[in-house]
């Protein structure tokens, strides 16, 4: 299994913490063909530039919000969304009940990753993040997560409990 990137959102849509393990890949209608034209610059026309880290953070966000918001009107409030799956990820999601936002994309042979969502919640953000007294209470402005215990163990518990 491979783990692409890894998100969270404060409850005022702020991408707070952000990570990258591996770049998800190339679409295979994106990939170039024998024969196929090229730009001036050796790029294939289909092939998308990277995004930002902000920018990518927001499509995510952008993308949650709006299949949440979806299951709830077709399904009702006790309905969650959960996962989503295309032919190149699968975005697993986690809400806390104080509307934090844990996601997590990955290849697509992964089941749902719900409960290691909230073990990182519960485990790792909370100990680490929320009791630390010197980290702030609001994340104004997308001021992210800066705590290395939080990254050693998010490292620990991906190589660990999630393993490749």
């Amino acid at each position: 299994m491979t783990i692409y990137s890894f998100y969270i959102f404060d409850r005022h849509a702020e991408c707070i913490y952000n990570r990258r393990w591996a770049a998800p890949p190339v679409p295979k209608s994106a990939r170039p063909m024998s024969g196929s034209s090229m730009t001036s610059n050796g790029d294939h026309p289909a092939v998308r530039k990277g995004l930002s880290r902000e920018d990518d953070a927001k499509l995510i966000f952008g993308l949650v919000f709006s299949l949440r918001n979806m299951v709830q009107k077709l399904g009702g409030d006790d309905d969650t969304f959960l996962s989503y799956r295309t032919a190149e990820y699968k975005l697993h999601y986690y809400e806390t009940p104080t509307r934090m936002k844990f996601v997590m994309l990955t290849d697509t042979k992964q089941n749902n990753l719900r409960v290691a969502l909230h073990q990182i919640w519960a485990n790792l953000y909370v100990e680490y993040v929320v009791k630390n007294p010197l980290s702030p209470v609001e994340h104004p402005g997308g001021i992210g997560v800066a705590n290395e215990l939080f990254e050693r163990g998010l490292d620990a518990f991906v190589t660990a409990v999630l393993p490749s």
